[in-house]
């Protein structure tokens, strides 16, 4: 089996990368490291760094190239910008990352007779459901940017499927977390943050009071789906979720008792998160208050019960289990960056919002579990 992989150097596409190549599989790994990192390529048994191709997803001639061969028969799509100041900021750029970069694989997809697309969506497609858990097939349109950049590029894969008979699935992920997660960045997602504060003794700083909750889905309990989808013909959407979810408190709390601490978090007005993004109140119309404080206070759960039944799946992995291995990773990480690197980048640390994993046009696409922490 041969796959490509886009946004392959992100968290999510690198250890996509890695199951793949474990199994057999012939990869060929793509990602412009806009947000990917070269140190997610970088495993105990593999290193992919020689082998990922820089390259955007929107690269007309390099994807023709690549597929030209007519021998890949999957193309796992995971690139995409998903940060809601990002895309509301530069819609434009977002809607051709995301929309016309899929478009751009369905139609060399079809040109060269890939077997299969399988597209990285998102469970920020139901933001405006009141009735949970919510289903696949019925829901509220969505009313930002980002949801609706992954909305429409499922009615593009649905056109390409009906028109050509190709075969798309659309995995709507809720928030991916598991180990390899980016905390080093300025603007990690909430899982990141709140160890990475807890392992330097620091105070984290929370937005609204902590009781917004979300689902999260393990990144292995991801992966396995992902394989699973490659069987079925024609289109399909489905939610990649544990159909649980947790409160930012409920989360922090697991977390303080697996690393032994016991730090209040701090607590600020859903306010403070967007004073550092004039450009959403700027020009003639400026973003709705409703808007900004439904983003952070929102709620999700997920059905996942069309992935079990049509696709054999469940999610293994259990939040104490998955954060005990997210911990385990990020500590081994952050002890040996040194005291220096912490002194050094003490300001990196200051400015943090919650994003969504690793997401750009190299980097990997997920549910987006709204800004919940400073």
């Amino acid at each position: 089996m041969k796959a490509l992989i886009t946004g392959a150097a992100g968290f999510i596409g690198s250890q996509l990368a890695h199951r793949l190549w474990k199994d057999g599989s012939e990869l060929i790994l793509i990602d412009n490291f806009s947000y990917g990192r070269e140190d997610n390529l970088i495993f105990p048994d593999h290193d992919f760094t020689q082998e990922i191709i820089r390259m955007d997803v929107r690269n007309k001639e390099g994807i023709a190239a690549l597929l030209r061969g007519g021998d890949v028969d999957f193309i796992y799509n995971i690139a995409g910008i998903a940060p809601l100041p990002d895309c509301q900021l530069n819609p434009v750029e977002a809607v051709d990352v995301n929309l016309n970069g899929l478009v751009n694989l369905l139609e060399n997809g079809r040109k060269y007779g890939v077997k299969k697309v399988i597209q990285a969506s998102t469970n920020a497609m139901y933001e405006n459901e009141t009735e949970f858990p919510t289903k696949e097939n019925s829901f509220l349109p969505p009313t930002l940017i980002y949801p609706n950049t992954k909305y429409c590029a499922e009615r593009f894969a649905q056109s390409f499927c009906d028109t050509y008979g190709m075969s798309v699935t659309c995995l709507r992920f809720a928030n991916v977390y598991g180990p390899h997660i980016d905390c080093l960045r300025k603007q990690p997602p909430f899982v990141a943050y709140m160890i990475r504060e807890l392992f330097y003794n620091r105070t984290p700083i929370f937005h609204s009071t902590g009781e917004q909750r979300r689902d999260y889905i393990f990144v292995e309990d991801l992966i396995d789906l992902a394989i699973a989808v490659q069987k079925s013909t024609g289109f399909d959407c489905v939610n990649v979720s544990s159909n649980k979810n947790y409160s930012v408190n409920e989360m922090y709390d697991i977390a303080q008792k697996i690393m032994g601490k016991n730090i209040p978090a701090t607590y600020a007005d859903d306010k403070h998160y967007w004073e550092k993004y004039p450009g959403l109140y700027g020009g003639g119309y400026s973003i709705k208050d409703e808007i900004l404080n439904h983003e952070i206070n929102k709620y999700s759960l997920c059905d996942n019960s069309l992935a079990k039944e049509k696709y054999g799946w469940s999610p293994k992995v259990g939040i104490e289990e998955g954060l005990r291995r997210v911990v385990e990773n990020e500590c081994a990480l952050l002890s040996g960056l040194g005291e220096a690197y912490v002194g050094q980048n003490s300001g990196f640390y200051s400015d943090v919002q919650l994003r969504e994993t690793d997401c750009s046009s190299g980097g990997a696409a997920c549910g987006r579990d709204g800004p919940v922490h400073k």
